[in-house]
């Protein structure tokens, strides 16, 4: 007998937090938070339940989602993904920046979504008045539709399409009374209402407990199983593990998919809160445990589906008339800021008003780090004469955290290396008189360590600089920032610096090696 397939956690790496899935018949789906990241929402698609690629995203429009001023790790929040009578529903939070400048000042409303098709498009969100967080849908066995969602596992009614609120939330189950109860959940299964719901808060202390009752509205039994997931070692390579969903296989089998995180030499979750997978047993008295209790795995015997494996690596040549779907721009791009038809085979920034630092940078184009070693390397034509305009490579976590190395004008052409640890650049190298015409850029990554290099030909590397202990790229890393819950993206950028020019920056391809 052949040895039993296996397969590593997380199975959807890199920032890919908050998963939702679902299966339908033998396609399995999976949505993921974004926050302040657009497109919104990314759909991923697998066959196998391991591995995973992204074939759309639930809001593309950027005039039916306006994030353009939301602030760092705020936006989409916790989606859920639901197949009910033919059609795809997403729920999703929308937190707001909540500062005096919305209305009543609300902090989060609900976003539902509808498609008939997995990978979209969707319907033009519907806005739900609801002020808190992780919605997600439950459908009973008489149709009826709530709107699960915290604190702990509310549910609001809903109308039959699912997209009004049609009464008050009221509590099905209160939780354990741990902290920062989210990303609730109810199933029903053999008569039971099982309520899901992540506490503990979601960095290392994070969890799932579970109750259970009869009646929808309780009264609601505690697993004696709780939490049926943490992270109890403190040395694991996975942690922070919690946040989780059930979905039985086409062979009967039931999984849960989880939030995780990979410390990154020392407690430093640097490519994100990330999705993984462990088995699911059911005991004689009803109720389930996952892994056993061991809490997360880092290596687990797949299941007994064909394997169906999808290249996660990027190489963009930019020859297409569409933006890969691994791209993400940093909140709602400006229009007529980029193209790919202007110059063909060739992605074009023009540069504008606003540098990484602010908000208003809206010419910065990411894709999701997924290891914590990799190369990245780009090829630019960009000629600036005008000081501050500069477009190149940049390792991004937030406004407050990144580092870029970049082909600029400083009463000169140049390359300069600039990082930002907490809301402050810093010169950290800069190459004087660079020769005219393109220039190619790259970045190692190894752990905390991260070399970025320049060239004239691609086969020649000259290091610009070295970044060692980069603890400011994740979450951890800065503890006085107020929210930070995404995670360290690789890409390309182009701005002026505030001179006010617009400018061309071309970009040629972009490699993604892990």
């Amino acid at each position: 007998m052949s040895e039993k397939r296996r397969y590593h956690n997380p199975v959807q790496r890199g920032f890919f937090p908050d998963p939702s899935v679902i299966r339908v018949g033998d396609d399995y789906y999976m949505v993921n938070s974004s926050f302040q990241y657009f497109p919104a929402i990314p759909i991923s698609h697998s066959r196998d339940m391991v591995h995973w690629h992204i074939i759309g995203h639930a809001i593309t429009n950027p005039e039916w989602l306006d994030i353009s001023d939301i602030k760092d790790s705020h936006g989409i929040w916790a989606p859920d993904i639901e197949y009910v009578d033919g059609k795809f529903y997403i729920y999703a939070t929308l937190r707001l920046n909540a500062d005096g400048k919305r209305e009543n000042n609300v902090m989060r409303r609900q976003l539902v979504m509808v498609s008939d098709r997995p990978e979209g498009p969707y319907s033009k969100p519907v806005c739900l008045e609801v002020d808190d967080i992780d919605p997600s849908l439950f459908v009973d066995d008489d149709g009826s539709k709530y709107m699960i969602i915290a604190k702990a596992a509310q549910a609001v009614p809903l109308s039959e399409d699912g997209l009004k609120v049609t009464g008050p939330a009221r509590t099905a189950w209160e939780g354990t009374g741990e902290r920062c109860s989210e990303g609730p959940h109810i199933m029903k299964k053999d008569g039971w209402y099982y309520a899901i719901v992540a506490e503990g808060g979601t960095g290392y202390g994070h969890g799932i407990n579970v109750g259970r009752s009869r009646e929808l509205f309780g009264s609601y039994e505690c697993s004696p199983y709780n939490p049926v997931m943490r992270q109890k070692d403190p040395k694991a390579p996975i942690q922070r593990a919690g946040h989780g969903k059930l979905v039985q296989d086409q062979n009967g089998k039931w999984w849960c998919y989880y939030l995780c995180g990979r410390p990154n030499s020392g407690n430093y979750t640097t490519v994100g809160r990330e999705s993984a997978m462990d088995p699911v047993q059911w005991t004689k008295d009803g109720w389930f445990t996952i892994n056993e209790g061991k809490g997360p795995s880092t290596e687990q015997e797949a299941p007994d589906l064909p394997e169906c494996v999808f290249e996660r690596n990027l190489f963009d040549d930019f020859n297409d008339t569409k933006l890969n779907l691994e791209w993400e721009f940093v909140r709602n791009p400006d229009n007529g800021s980029w193209s790919l038809t202007e110059r063909p085979g060739w992605f074009r920034i023009w540069t504008r008003d606003g540098q990484l630092n602010e908000i208003r940078a809206k010419n910065t184009l990411l894709r999701r780090e997924q290891e914590l070693s990799y190369e990245a390397e780009t090829k630019v034509e960009f000629y600036p004469d005008k000081n501050g305009e500069q477009a190149g490579l940049t390792c991004y976590y937030s406004t407050a955290t990144y580092a870029r190395c970049a082909v600029c004008y400083e009463e000169g052409r140049k390359i300069q290396l600039v990082i930002n640890r907490n809301h402050g650049e810093e010169l950290v190298a800069e190459i004087e008189d660079v020769q005219e015409g393109p220039v190619f850029l790259k970045v190692v990554v190894e752990k905390l360590t991260r070399t970025f290099y320049y060239s004239y030909d691609g086969k020649e590397w000259m290091q610009v600089g070295m970044l060692e202990n980069c603890i400011y790229l994740c979450d951890e890393g800065v503890p006085d920032d107020p929210k930070r819950h995404t995670g360290t993206l690789v890409g390309i950028y182009a701005n002026n610096g505030g001179c006010g020019s617009r400018k061309p920056a071309d970009f040629d391809y972009f490699r993604y090696n892990d």
